[in-house]
């Protein structure tokens, strides 16, 4: 793997953190642009959150999504806690249960972590408790576990169990180390089947397995090297193939064997894009994408039966949004993929059968502090 100077490290990390503080409009309503997308068969609609990661009142913003991918602007719900007010460097700020019905979100200014229930188009604060750290940035859940990366201190991550009526209550003895200190980590998630969590650190360029038994108590970190420099963001498969964004210029795919060690499928393939920090995977499994900082764009990648991945375009260019990318979301379905753009709109995109991006609109009007995207 090729290595990079602190200085370039830096600047590569500064990349994927960037706000490109333009003046918003009122972050209580968004415009809607529509783009000249081809007809296409009706899909279940569903719904974007976004946090708006404010230091004076975090909160959750809410879009409804029609069968077409278009969004429009439903409104906000409280965290009742408060955000950093800057970029989190993180992909995972928000987290939607595998079912659907209850929403998690982090509130990196007052250390603490917020969860809602989703009612139609609407969000219901059900708790808030401790993050079990400083500076939550990233949030993962999986039947009725949760568990958060604090970047703070030393960082560290820490478990919590989800009620029936949406109550967070920690795990005694989850909290679990880093790899190290100072180590920049960027997320925190769960594989498909619960058994492990992983988390990406930045500075350091490693990858940390941590297995769950059964009471939902993490091992200690199994830190493995990335294949690619600066490991961001990364989604799983169905079939717990794991793909990397990696900030130094390439993605990277894994499998996770039986015993929770890493084989590389494919190491550091070429984006040809600058930065990429944040990454998806298909419910199929089929395709892949990063959104890349500095390229101001969306690379798509083929992924195989086997995990190896491959551009869908030579170029790395699958579709072309504007510098400063932010976060990637795909709807429950992965029909439509969303980005989070550095001025703090959101772009839609329908998936095609070749992994190939048709827009499909786009929404403006969120403060410059927005971070995090999921959907439904």
């Amino acid at each position: 793997m090729k290595k990079f100077g602190a200085l370039a490290a830096l600047a590569i990390v500064a990349a994927c953190a960037q706000d490109n503080n333009v003046t918003g409009l009122a972050a209580d309503r968004a415009a809607s642009v529509n783009a000249g997308a081809a007809a296409v068969a009706p899909d279940a609609p569903g719904a974007v959150y976004t946090l708006t990661n404010q230091a004076s009142g975090n909160a959750v913003a809410i879009y409804a999504r029609a069968a077409d991918g278009a969004l429009t602007w439903i409104g906000s719900a409280p965290t009742g806690g408060t955000g950093a007010g800057a970029s989190l460097g993180s992909q995972g700020a928000i987290a939607l249960s595998d079912d659907g019905r209850r929403l998690f979100a982090v509130n990196a200014g007052s250390n603490d972590v917020s969860a809602f229930e989703v009612r139609g188009n609407g969000l219901a604060l059900t708790s808030r408790v401790s993050s079990g750290g400083v500076r939550p940035i990233s949030v993962t859940v999986h039947d009725g576990l949760l568990y958060v990366l604090n970047a703070g201190g030393d960082g560290n991550i820490s478990g919590f169990t989800v009620g029936n009526d949406g109550a967070l209550a920690p795990i005694a003895g989850s909290t679990r180390a880093l790899s190290g200190t100072n180590v920049g980590p960027a997320q925190v998630s769960f594989s498909p089947n619960g058994r492990w969590l992983v988390v990406s650190e930045k500075s350091t360029s490693r990858l940390d397995v941590y297995g769950v038994a059964g009471d939902g108590i993490a091992s200690a970190a199994a830190p493995s090297a990335s294949a690619g420099g600066t490991p961001f963001g990364f989604a799983f498969g169905h079939r717990d193939e794991l793909f990397v964004s990696e900030a130094a210029g390439s993605a990277s795919s894994y499998v996770i064997s039986g015993n929770g060690a890493l084989a590389t499928a494919s190491g550091a393939v070429l984006t040809h894009q600058g930065a990429p920090c944040w990454a998806v995977v298909t419910k199929n499994g089929k395709f892949g994408y990063t959104a890349n900082a500095q390229g101001g764009s969306i690379s798509g990648f083929a992924i195989g039966n086997d995990g190896a991945i491959s551009l869908i375009d030579a170029d790395g260019r699958t579709a072309v949004v504007g510098g400063g990318n932010i976060d990637l979301a795909l709807s429950g379905n992965s029909r439509y993929l969303y980005q989070l753009n550095g001025n703090r709109s959101i772009s839609g995109f329908r998936v095609e059968a070749d992994g190939h991006l048709t827009a499909v609109g786009t929404v403006a009007g969120l403060p410059a502090s927005t971070v995090g995207l999921v959907a439904q």
